[in-house]
């Protein structure tokens, strides 16, 4: 899989959430985070993304996001800053940042709400990556952009240069496998729970939320796909299964992660309007999730 253009990022990244106290970013607490991730062995750090509650940062927040995951890493793991947006001159604004605080690559959500045609996606895409020499990773999650980055369209895209991976969150393999086998992409999960289906096809792994609260066990079924040992991948796929499903599905993501972390003593848990914390009755069967896992 060493000829597939992305491959330098193949492993484990880690969607993290953005920590707020009363209303503000907790840029001590997002240090600890980044410590905790990068001691657990995580291959690169994804600062906000969906996870990291990106709508509602303001620009200045968001820069400084990823400006300080950038030097707070100190290149000890690589940074894919999410400089996505709806809009493709504020994509390459923040995009432009990104790169000169040195990111090493950049994910570009599918642009959202005003459903572009595939035409559009592709010009969008692509003058971000004429503008900006950092390699790029195109975010298909059709569920929150309300439509499809049509695997023609990524074969397209895949013709230029720094355009070197995509996260792939359609949920379907078909649509994986059509990428696979029509570029040299570098494929990672956009979905916790189907990151050893996709590996099993071709996949290199996951930009992963679960990854938060338990990275080793995610790096641990990355590598042990990477390597080919499937045995060992499926127990570990079988392992973390519940954990993904029973948490993930409780609410919208990030409000279960957020939830957890809370509940492990390694986040506030605050979340900005319109997201809400999680209902009582949630929170018991979130904390029953994580006692049945082992790590509350």
């Amino acid at each position: 899989m060493a000829d597939r253009k992305g491959s330098s990022f193949a492993g484990v990244g880690v969607a993290i959430v953005t920590p707020f106290r009363d209303g503000k970013l907790d840029v001590e607490t997002l240090k600890q985070q980044i410590e905790y991730q990068i001691a657990s062995g995580t291959h690169f750090l994804v600062p906000v993304g969906t996870t990291g509650e990106s709508p509602t940062l303001s620009h200045d927040e968001h820069e400084r996001v990823i400006g300080e995951v950038i030097q707070l890493s100190a290149g000890r793991c690589k940074v894919m800053a999410g400089t996505g947006s709806n809009c493709t001159s504020e994509a390459l604004r923040l995009t432009r940042r990104a790169a000169k605080e040195g990111a090493d690559a950049s994910l570009q959500v599918a642009p959202y709400y005003n459903k572009p045609t595939q035409r559009g996606f592709y010009e969008h895409f692509k003058a971000i990556a004429e503008d900006v020499g950092i390699q790029h990773c195109v975010y298909n999650i059709p569920g929150r952009s309300a439509k499809n980055i049509e695997p023609e369209t990524i074969a397209k895209l895949a013709e230029l240069p720094n355009i070197t991976m995509v996260k792939e969150a359609t949920g379907s393999l078909d649509q994986c496998s059509q990428i696979l086998n029509t570029t040299n992409l570098t494929v990672l999960s956009g979905d916790d729970s189907l990151t050893l289906p996709m590996m099993s096809i071709g996949a290199e792994g996951v930009i992963s939320v679960a990854g938060n609260i338990v990275p080793k066990d995610m790096i641990a079924l990355v590598q042990a796909a990477l390597a080919g040992d499937f045995a060992l991948a499926k127990t570990l796929h079988h392992k973390l299964f519940p954990l993904c499903r029973d948490m993930l599905s409780l609410a919208t993501n990030p409000i279960p992660v957020k939830g957890a972390m809370k509940l492990l003593g390694r986040d506030t848990g605050e979340l900005r309007l319109p997201m809400t914390e999680l209902e009582p009755n949630q929170w018991d069967a979130l904390a029953k999730t994580l006692k049945t896992y082992g790590i509350l």
